[in-house]
């Protein structure tokens, strides 16, 4: 019986492993790719990559940065946002320079107001006092002459009765009254006349150099709200509400660099492709009226001929497009710009790598 055990669990030993040696023994098919890699479409073509980018006259994308430092105080668009040129984009916290404007607004309005002052002068009530002074300067000579005149007939009539001193005090009041009586006419005539071109000269300067002031720092002020520089649509938004943004861009946590606060592009029907021809290639171009181009965008089987629209002429070195990593090797190569039409129903936006042949 023990025999008869020992021989069934060899015979199904053998044929489990018959089963598992053929099983795995077997090579299945190789499933087929998800999409066609790229491949050269002419019978000699130059590859490069290329990055999609949005239709511009010269140059690349619109990088949008503040002229002022600041944090973010609103974000007043959404990426894929359609603006006009003018369209506020981001608002800075503009609190201390808002602050400052003010007060040098409240300066040069002191000022022109000093300024409306002695343009209106004289003031009907200052030049209504000069001439009661002056009546009160006639009727006190009107007075001391009269006294001086008594003081006179009696010392006439008899020497006697009037001391020198008497006589000569009366003299004295009147030269005085008539002293006093030119310095309120003076007066009244200087009150009359109006300030002084020279003061007013010196205040219209003044006023001019404080609404200057002002003007410039008004100036200064609206630079804390960013504007669209032209129409187009927004690319990209690289800031948050609190975050610290600069001249030199915001701060990218990820690449630890400086990235610009926004991208502005064209509509994204309208798309070009910058290619990067190694330097080594570039003899082996075609010329310029003649060339002849296609992409592939990658992840599909999806190909586009593409138009030649310029060539940036200038050689200039290599970039790293995914911007992971940077170059040792100074490798130079040729900026060439072409214009696709987006095909239907594939999604295709600025920033993408592409495939491209160029035919030579």
């Amino acid at each position: 019986m023990k025999n008869k055990l020992l021989f069934s669990f060899s015979l199904i030993g053998i044929l489990a492993g018959s089963a598992a040696a053929y099983f795995f023994s077997t090579t299945k098919p190789p499933l087929a790719p998800v999409f066609k890699p790229a491949s050269d479409p002419y019978v000699s073509g130059i590859y490069t990559e290329g990055m999609v980018e949005s239709v511009q006259s010269s140059g690349e994308n619109i990088n949008v940065y503040p002229e002022v430092p600041g944090t973010v105080k609103q974000i007043l668009v959404a990426e894929g946002q359609h603006v006009t040129k003018g369209t506020p984009l981001v608002l800075i916290d503009p609190s201390i320079q808002q602050a400052t404007t003010e007060q040098q607004k409240s300066a040069a309005q002191a000022a022109h107001a000093m300024l409306e002052e002695l343009r209106a002068e004289p003031r009907q009530e200052t030049l209504a006092v000069n001439e009661a002074q002056v009546i009160a300067a006639q009727a006190t000579l009107k007075n001391a002459q009269d006294e001086l005149n008594k003081q006179k007939a009696a010392y006439e009539i008899d020497p006697r009765s009037v001391s020198k001193d008497a006589l000569d005090d009366a003299i004295n009041a009147e030269r005085m009254a008539q002293a006093n009586l030119e310095v309120a006419q003076k007066q009244r005539d200087l009150t009359k006349a109006g300030a002084w071109i020279f003061d007013i000269r010196n205040q219209e300067r003044q006023y001019n150099a404080l609404e200057k002031a002002y003007l410039s720092s008004n100036a200064l002020l609206s630079k804390y709200t960013l504007r669209a520089p032209t129409d187009g649509v927004v690319l990209s938004i690289t800031t948050v509400v609190g975050a610290y943004i600069s001249p030199q861009g915001a701060y990218d946590s990820y690449t630890q660099g400086m990235d610009p606060v926004l991208v502005l592009g064209t509509p994204q029907n309208d798309l070009e492709v910058r290619c990067y021809v190694d330097e080594i290639l570039v003899p082996k171009l075609p010329p310029l009226a003649k060339m002849k181009a296609q992409m592939s965008i990658r992840g599909s089987n999806v190909r586009a001929p593409l138009h030649y629209v310029r060539v940036q002429p200038y050689v200039s070195p290599k970039i790293e497009l995914s911007d992971q990593r940077q170059e040792l090797v100074d490798v130079r190569v040729l900026p060439i710009i072409f214009k696709i039409e987006k095909p239907k129903d594939v999604n295709l936006y600025p920033g993408e790598l592409v495939d491209v042949y160029i035919s030579q």
